[in-house]
Formats: structure tokens, C-alpha cells, sequence
């Protein structure tokens, strides 16, 4: 339920009494990660414990819808820092897709992005090789306007499909795994960082193959949605897959309110990239941090506190002027 008029003046009086200093001096953060089986759960604890160490902010990790809720959160003050999409965060900022309907948001700001999230799609049936070969069948498309369900539309109309050639389901992750093992599905797509724990658990107990995404595809989303970038899934990176496979990705990004102080996104900021092999021993996507990475994310404006951060470092990125951040 979005929050309008004077229910959101209220909403955010009570923010700004939620969001009190600790006796340590330490504001209290929310971070919206994602379900307790995904990526962004288990990271998002890590990358909270050294916000939390090397800031001003006690950073909690709690689990989430995932993208969207996570922007809503932030708009309605439930949180102030979540994992998005980039994808997601682009029709949040611009009001399209998942965001048709409410509308955009601006009261976000990225921090940087951290990995790739890549599209997957896979199956047990021998016989679907490509995306074409989906034609007709109960295919996982992500549950209802998640980032997944609008990544699996793309990739069906770059091969000149829409979803009324499939049957179409809507499952979260373990929901997709448990239906191709029991054969209610015949296919499914998957966006996260790969390896992904349900597909290596479905190729283990059952064996499982991957679709590519072909260079005629890629290289028509990459014209039509600047978000995706080209990527390989390389061989072994599941049990039994013995060739990459070709597909393309989007950046699984930290944003941050908008009102939160530049000096303690600055901080938060610093907090992760001054200490990546240590965040990488803990977490195995702490591997793939960057600042390079970071700062490629051109979803939406980056919050001052993480521009400062990067422009020490020697890069510039998008930021709103002083005049427009107030929006």
C-alpha cells in the first residue's frame, strides 16, 4: 500500500524517529536485502557487520521482497539502504514497468554496485535448446513484477515472443526448482549471481540444462535496454555444466536514501571497498567487488557521500546538483 498526503508526512515523522542515534552514537539502519535462500541475504549480513564496524550507523540486514520492496521501503522510510537491480532501480527512477503504475521514485541514491547478476535459464527437458524452444511451455518467469519476471519478458521479445507463447508461472526461486523436479515446470528463469544455490542444488540431485542466450539476442537487448551487459556462465560453474553458456547480466547495486548524510554514505561507502579481500573471505561475491564495478551502474544518480568517496579514488560518477537533490 503506497503512503500519500498527510499519511506520509506521518511516515516520515515517524522515520525520523526511527532512525535515532544509539549510545555508541551510531544511527540505526535498516538494510533490505532479499529471501532468506538468496544472495542478497547472506551478503547483505556481511556487508552490514562493516557498515556497522567502520561507520557512524548500525546497519541491521533483514530480509526482504527483494528489488522493488526494497526501493518502496526506502520511498516510505521502513528502510534506509537495500539491494536492487539495476535494472529495477532504472524503471523505479523513470516510472516504467514495475513502476508503471505507482509511478517513479526519486527518494533513492545508488552507493555502487557490487556483482553481476546473471539471467539464467535452465531446464531438465533435453529438448529445449533455445530460447525459441520455449514456445508452449510452463516456464518460471519469476513471481509477479519482480526484476526477473521483467528480465524474462526481454529476453522473450528480443526472440520475438511475448509471454502469451508460454504458459507462464510465477515462483520464487526454490519454488522454481521444487516444480522442475517434480516436472510441474518445464523450464525457469533465475536472476542472481552464479552460482546460484537452488540451480547447484538441482544440477547436483538431478542434473539440469542451461539455454543460452545467443549473440543475435544479446546483442538485440543490449540495443534496446542499455541496463543488461553481455555475460558468460563459465564451464563448471555447476555440476555437470561442461561448456559455457552465453547470457547477459544486470548489477545487483546498494542504494541509500536520499536523506541520509553525505559524510555517513561516505563512510558506509568506505567501509566496503577499503576492505574487499577481507568481505571476500566471508562471502564469495566479496570476490567480485571493484571499484571500476562500482561506479558503472548509470541507473540512477549516485548519493554525494559515495561520489566523494569514488572522486578520491579517481572517478567520477552521476550525481544530482545541490538545486535538484532535494526532489
Amino acid at each position: 500500500m503506497r503512503i500519500h498526503g498527510w499519511k506520509r508526512a506521518a511516515a516520515l515523522l515517524c522515520t525520523a524517529a526511527a532512525v535515532l542515534l544509539t549510545g555508541c552514537g551510531q544511527t540505526r539502519m535498516m538494510f533490505g536485502t532479499g529471501g532468506t535462500a538468496g544472495t542478497y541475504y547472506a551478503y547483505g549480513g556481511v556487508l552490514a557487520q562493516y557498515m556497522t564496524n567502520y561507520s557512524d550507523g548500525k546497519v541491521t540486514a533483514v530480509s526482504s521482497g527483494g528489488s522493488k520492496v526494497n526501493i518502496q521501503s526506502i520511498q516510505d522510510g521502513d528502510f534506509q539502504l537495500g539491494f536492487t537491480q539495476s535494472d529495477v532501480a532504472a524503471y523505479a527512477w523513470n516510472g516504467t514497468k514495475s513502476f508503471a503504475q505507482d509511478g517513479p521514485t526519486h527518494d533513492f541514491r545508488v552507493l555502487g554496485a557490487l556483482y553481476d547478476e546473471t539471467v539464467q535459464l535452465f531446464s531438465m527437458d533435453p529438448d529445449i535448446r533455445t530460447v525459441e524452444d520455449l514456445r508452449g511451455k510452463r516456464v518460471s518467469i519469476g513471481e509477479a513484477g519482480s526484476g526477473v519476471y521483467f528480465n524474462a519478458l526481454d529476453v522473450l521479445e528480443a526472440a520475438g515472443m511475448t509471454i502469451d507463447d508460454i504458459k507462464p508461472q510465477y515462483q520464487s526461486f526454490d519454488a522454481s526448482k521444487e516444480a522442475l523436479k517434480d516436472g510441474m515446470i518445464d523450464a525457469a528463469f533465475i536472476v542472481a549471481g552464479a552460482p546460484t544455490p537452488a540451480i547447484t542444488e538441482l544440477a547436483t540431485t538431478n542434473g539440469v540444462s542451461f539455454v543460452p542466450i545467443d549473440k543475435d539476442l544479446r546483442e538485440k537487448m543490449l540495443a534496446d535496454h542499455p541496463y543488461y551487459a553481455a555475460q558468460d556462465i563459465p564451464a563448471g560453474t555447476y555440476p555437470g555444466q561442461d561448456e559455457e553458456v552465453g547470457t547477459i547480466a544486470v548489477k545487483a547495486t546498494v542504494i541509500v536514501s536520499k536523506d541520509l548524510s553525505e559524510d555517513l554514505v561516505y563512510q558506509m561507502t568506505a567501509a566496503i571497498f577499503d576492505h574487499i579481500d577481507d568481505i571476500a573471505a566471508e562471502n564469495a561475491k566479496g570476490s567480485e567487488l571493484s571499484i571500476e564495478n562500482a561506479v558503472s551502474v548509470e541507473a540512477a544518480p549516485f548519493h554525494a557521500g559515495a561520489a566523494k568517496y569514488y572522486r578520491e579514488k579517481g572517478y567520477e560518477v552521476k550525481t544530482l546538483d545541490p538545486s535538484e537533490d532535494t526532489q
